[in-house]
């Protein structure tokens, strides 16, 4: 700057700096929101870029898809923000949340450790549509709410809502709840997912509700039909057993230590009737320890579904109802996930992940993956996760078409009927499918999870697919009237 005295170069950029401030001053102008966007702008969180990503208050706890917002939990606050922008809509504190409902009545129960009571909040607005003073403990489905109400240790009264509802649908005694049945959706027995790294575990958000359901109190497991409130057993394990109920039987899981080994015989009984429905011995559902046979785990398995592993070393998949089998692997097949219709294993060369559907010897189709690959079904995709590069892959479940195709190391946090919630610490970011991939899987029946029935034994939705019936159908009413497994 020939001719041009640094003292002139430095009044004009303050000159020019004081009109800039006076411009923000006045609200003519402001570049300083902008300018600071910029520089705290996060990295994009997937390749190809997600729809939209923000940065929350904390690492979440879980989140849900819930209708149209996202539901996001954290250690002392849950948060809702919008499924299309990812703008927040509301926050309120609590140390505790769970989602009821399906896609069209969901709802976002909250509360706070150690103290009684619940609220029964809008996703999209936070404001309460139910508040409950009293309930010990919170259970959320897709087409119902459990809650507790205990007068003192031995007296306790279980009450069944639809998600939205002002009025309990039915009550139910229960002796006493245990010490563990606490805030939201403690443990009752059933069997225990399928994990994969880099998969939340409950990213296909609530499960409907299981046609039974056993709720152990003080050594013994009191086993509730959901459709009736009805008590239909009261029953104590044999000290060598495990009860666990599935797909509306009540499995006695018996383990006897023998030659340095344990032998497993499994004994299914009807509830109702306590009459045996199937038996199978030499099936080991991964109940035990090492350590003297000492059953505290419950089976393996998804809805109603057992994991286990036969004599040879191969593993199966059992249905609950009636105990036939539904899939057996070859030798070195890995099982990674597993629901009512569809089971997902990793190839025996450890490159690619198989789908088959369940009951058939169908193979639905192949994804190209390593041995460390993962996976988790959920009602619109499977997801399957790999390294090296690190991926994230969504599928539709019968066909194997990709949803979307992602080179990232988040994780897959939620899954919902028109995309993914993906985050990686603070950051989560909104994958919509089909912008990677082919078409957005249509959601099964109204939407819900497809393969149980609802209170009253009636399947959600109205959907034809006969894969929402179950393995053996004992899932849809009996066109000729007969009774309903």
């Amino acid at each position: 700057m020939c001719g041009v005295s640094k003292g002139s170069v430095r009044g004009g950029l303050l000159l020019g700096l004081a009109v800039v401030v006076a411009l923000a001053a006045t609200g003519v102008w402001n570049p300083f929101p902008g300018l600071w966007d910029w520089v705290d702008r996060s990295e994009p969180i997937s390749e190809p870029d997600v729809v939209w990503q923000q940065r929350i208050g904390g690492t979440p706890r879980s989140v849900t898809i819930a209708g149209d917002t996202v539901v996001v939990e954290q250690r002392t606050r849950v948060e809702a923000r919008s499924l299309a922008t990812g703008d927040q809509l509301w926050e309120r504190k609590a140390d505790w949340s769970a989602v009821a409902g399906g896609d069209r009545d969901p709802v976002v129960a909250v509360g706070k450790l150690l103290v009684k009571g619940y609220e029964l909040l809008d996703p999209t607005t936070g404001a309460t549509r139910r508040r409950d003073d009293d309930a010990v403990a919170v259970w959320t489905y897709r087409n119902l709410l459990l809650d507790a109400h205990c007068t003192d240790a031995t007296d306790c009264t279980l009450s069944a809502w639809d998600p939205r509802g002002t009025a309990p649908l039915w009550t139910a005694f229960l002796p006493g709840v245990s010490s563990g049945l606490l805030a939201d959706n403690p443990g009752l027995r059933g069997t225990r997912r399928l994990t994969a790294t880099r998969v939340d575990d409950g990213v296909a958000g609530p499960e409907p509700v299981p046609p039974l359901l056993g709720f152990p109190v003080d050594g013994r497991v009191h086993v509730v039909d959901t459709a009736t409130g009805r008590v239909l057993q009261n029953v104590e394990p044999g000290r060598d057993e495990r009860l666990s109920i599935v797909g509306g039987r009540m499995l006695r899981i018996a383990a006897r230590s023998q030659d340095g080994t344990c032998y497993f015989a499994i004994s299914a009984r009807d509830p109702a009737t306590g009459q045996e429905a199937w038996q199978r011995a030499g099936v080991n559902l991964r109940t035990a320890d090492s350590a003297g046979c000492a059953q505290r785990e419950d089976p393996q398995g998804a809805r109603n579904v057992l994991i286990g592993v036969g004599p040879d070393g191969r593993e199966a998949v059992i249905d609950g109802y009636d105990g036939r089998l539904l899939w057996a692997g070859d030798p070195g097949a890995r099982l990674i996930a597993v629901d009512d219709r569809y089971a997902l294993f990793r190839s025996t060369d450890k490159r690619s992940v198989v789908a088959r559907e369940l009951g058939t010897d169908r193979v639905l189709w192949t994804q190209p993956a390593s041995g460390k690959a993962g996976a988790a079904l959920t009602p619109y995709a499977a997801v399957i996760t790999d390294e090296k590069p690190s991926r994230l892959v969504a599928v539709e479940p019968r066909s194997g078409r990709e949803l979307a195709v992602l080179r990232t190391p988040a994780n897959a946090l939620a899954v919902g009927p028109q995309g993914m919630i993906v985050g990686e610490g603070r950051e989560i970011g909104y994958i919509r499918f089909g912008a990677t991939g082919g078409a957005p899987a249509p959601p099964p029946g109204d939407g819900g999870n497809p393969g149980n029935p609802g209170p009253g034994g009636t399947r959600p939705g109205s959907g034809d697919d006969d894969d929402n019936c179950g393995p053996k159908r004992e899932l849809c009413p009996d066109p000729a009237g007969g009774k309903d497994g």
